[in-house]
């Protein structure tokens, strides 16, 4: 049985494609003219929806993945530039809101990831419990190009897997990673050819969709304790953290680089 469900969210550009096959559920992000960087409206679409896939006995598994060439691109850079400390706080909740909705369900997500991994995208990829990737994938911690710390539980996800010195590393850097590179250092499960990449994704999630689900939840919720701190804890700290970053002189400047096209001269303020 296919059911599909999809939900334009704050204009024609704007959309997340939810998709019910069987036990199977199917999220798409799809604004691929905008290498489907992430508006507000998208962030809270996905809170909700990946909310009520947990709550959902019937779903069994998850297939996060995306139209077009790229991932996800980060966060919608256009929307960045002018904050005060409530608009702030209210933009980091929201994608806190995505993450631990994902990083959370108690059943399996398999992303599939092609072009542009990057910012938030990358940590929304890490919130999933097996990356795909396309051998046209990079990944990139972009944060620093427009004056701002790692979200999204970047910084957590990333220390988790690799330890604290790489992490750094590639935070500091904003370096781009290339497939196999990843792949070298366990950041992702698999690296396909890019027109196989959904197929294989898929077959996974259907396999994990057909098995021991509340297994599966179990074990999901071991691997939690031994974090620590919690993400949910992290991700408190992060707020506070990225609430200052975005209200600094070195943010507003990287976002008027990045439209102007130019390379942002910042003040360390």
């Amino acid at each position: 049985m296919t059911q599909k469900s999809g939900a334009i969210v704050g204009g024609a550009e704007e959309f997340v494609e939810y998709l019910r096959e069987g036990p199977l559920a199917v999220v798409r992000l799809n604004r691929p003219d905008r290498l489907n960087a992430l508006s507000e409206p998208m962030k809270d679409r996905l809170g909700e929806l990946f909310e009520q896939l947990g709550r959902d006995d019937s779903v069994r598994a998850v297939l996060l993945c995306a139209a077009g060439p790229a991932f996800c691109a980060s966060g919608d850079i256009t929307t960045m530039g002018n904050f005060t400390v409530a608009s702030a706080r209210d933009r980091i909740k929201r994608a806190h809101r995505m993450i631990l909705g994902l990083a959370n369900m108690e059943k399996p997500v398999v992303v599939a990831v092609r072009g542009a991994v990057a910012g938030i995208g990358w940590s929304l990829a890490m919130a999933c419990d097996v990356i795909y990737a396309s051998d046209t994938a990079y990944f990139s911690q972009v944060f620093k190009n427009v004056g701002l710390a790692p979200d999204g539980g970047g910084v957590y996800f990333l220390a988790q897997n690799l330890g604290v010195l790489k992490a750094k590393e590639l935070v500091l850097s904003g370096r781009k990673l290339s497939a196999s590179e990843a792949l070298g250092l366990g950041l992702v499960a698999r690296v396909s050819p890019d027109a196989v990449l959904e197929q294989e994704a898929k077959a996974l999630a259907e396999k994990l969709a057909a098995g021991p689900t509340y297994a599966y939840g179990v074990g999901k919720k071991m691997f939690k304790q031994i974090s620590t701190p919690s993400l949910e804890s992290f991700l408190d700290a992060e707020a506070w953290a990225q609430s200052t970053a975005l209200m600094s002189h070195d943010h507003v400047e990287g976002v008027r680089a990045f439209l102007e096209k130019r390379k942002p001269q910042f003040k360390g303020c």
